[in-house]
C-alpha cells in the first residue's frame, strides 16, 4: 500500500457490490458519478496504510450511505486510469434493510435498486456486468425450499499476534503475553474484522491468543468462550480433539472467530473444510498452501452448508 504514491505504482482500490431481496427478487444497487456520467459499484481507493478491508467498508459507506457487512468475495478487477494500473478488490455485501438515507453529493448524485436484468443494461462498464455475474453465483450458493436466499456467514480462523521469542519466556508458556507490536496488532485487528458481521469469539487458552481477540470481543460486547481443544501445549498431540470441535463449530449457525496457533491452525483449516465437503489445504483446492503469518487469518463463507468462497488476508494487505 505504502507504494501507491509513486507515479508508476498500481493504484489500489476497494468496492462493494450491495444487493437485497424484494419479493424474492435479487436486486442490486447502483451508483451515477457525475463527473464520469457513469453507472457502477460504490468503490475507492485505498487511504496510506488503510487494510483493503476497511477501505471497501469505509468507501462504499461514504458514497450510499450504508455501512456493508462484507461477504463472500467476487473478483479482482484490473484496468489503466491516465496511463497508470488500477487494482479494484470487490466484495459481496447482502443489505437485508436498503432504506437507508442516500444524500447525494458530488462525486455520487444517484443510487438505485435494480433487478439483474434492468443492472446489465444499466452498467457502463463491461467489468462491471462480469462482476454481476460473480454476484449470481455466489448468491445460488446452497438454497433450500425452507429457506431459498440464505445469507452468508464468516468463519475466521485466526493466527494469534506476535508474542516475542518462546526461547526468552521463561514462566509457563500459556501465560506468555503479546509484545508491544502484538498489542498494537490486536487493536488493529478490532476495525478489519469489524468488517464482517459480529462474531462468536472463540480462542485457544493462551494468553496470547486471547490477548489477540480481547480488544475486539470488548468492542463487540461478547464474551471470549475459551477452547481446550484449540490450545497448543509442549506436550500431547490435541489434533483429533481440535479437528472435532472446529467440524461441530463449522456446522453451527453463527458467525465466528477462532484465534489459534501456528501448530494447529492447517488442522483446524481442514477440519472445516473436510465437514463443508472440501479438499484439504494444500495442492490445488480451495485453500492452496498459504500458510498465515502472525496476526493474518483465513476467512470462510459458508451459505447453506456449503463453502462459498475461500479468503485469507495479513493484517498489513
Amino acid at each position: 500500500m505504502s507504494g501507491q504514491g509513486h507515479p508508476d505504482a498500481e493504484i489500489l482500490a476497494a468496492g462493494t457490490l450491495l444487493y437485497t431481496y424484494r419479493s424474492g427478487r435479487l436486486e442490486v444497487a447502483l451508483i451515477h458519478r457525475p463527473k464520469h456520467d457513469d453507472w457502477t459499484f460504490p468503490k475507492g481507493k485505498l487511504e496510506p496504510g488503510e487494510h483493503v478491508l476497511t477501505a471497501a467498508v469505509r468507501e462504499v459507506t461514504e458514497e450510499t450511505g450504508i455501512r456493508p457487512v462484507l461477504g463472500p468475495p467476487l473478483a479482482t478487477v484490473r484496468y489503466r486510469v491516465e496511463d497508470r494500473p488500477k487494482r479494484v478488490d470487490y466484495w459481496a455485501a447482502r443489505v437485508d434493510s436498503p432504506q437507508a438515507a442516500f444524500v447525494p453529493n458530488e462525486e455520487v448524485d444517484a443510487l438505485e435498486w435494480l433487478a439483474v436484468p434492468e443492472a446489465t443494461s444499466r452498467l457502463t462498464y463491461p467489468h462491471d456486468v462480469r462482476l454481476l455475474e460473480h454476484l449470481g453465483d455466489v448468491t445460488r450458493a446452497g438454497p433450500s425450499a425452507a429457506s431459498p436466499h440464505p445469507a452468508s456467514r464468516a468463519c475466521i480462523l485466526l493466527r494469534h499476534a506476535p508474542a516475542g521469542r518462546k526461547s526468552a519466556w521463561t514462566g509457563d508458556d500459556l501465560l506468555r503475553p503479546l509484545d508491544g507490536r502484538g498489542l498494537a496488532d490486536a487493536e488493529a485487528l478490532v476495525g478489519v474484522l469489524a468488517c464482517y458481521a459480529p462474531q462468536h469469539v472463540i480462542s485457544s487458552a493462551a494468553e496470547r491468543c486471547l490477548g489477540t481477540v480481547r480488544p475486539y470481543a470488548e468492542w463487540i460486547g461478547a464474551a471470549i468462550s475459551v477452547e481446550p481443544a484449540f490450545t497448543v501445549r509442549g506436550h500431547g498431540d490435541r489434533s483429533e480433539a481440535a479437528r472435532e470441535r472446529i467440524s461441530r463449530l463449522i456446522s453451527e449457525p453463527a458467525p465466528m472467530v477462532v484465534c489459534a496457533h501456528r501448530e494447529n491452525l492447517p488442522v483446524l483449516l481442514a477440519g472445516a473444510l473436510a465437514a463443508l465437503g472440501e479438499e484439504a489445504p494444500g495442492g490445488h483446492g480451495p485453500a492452496g498452501d498459504w500458510s498465515p503469518p502472525k496476526s493474518g487469518f483465513w476467512v470462510l463463507h459458508v451459505t447453506g452448508g456449503t463453502l462459498t468462497a475461500l479468503e485469507h488476508h495479513d493484517l498489513e494487505s
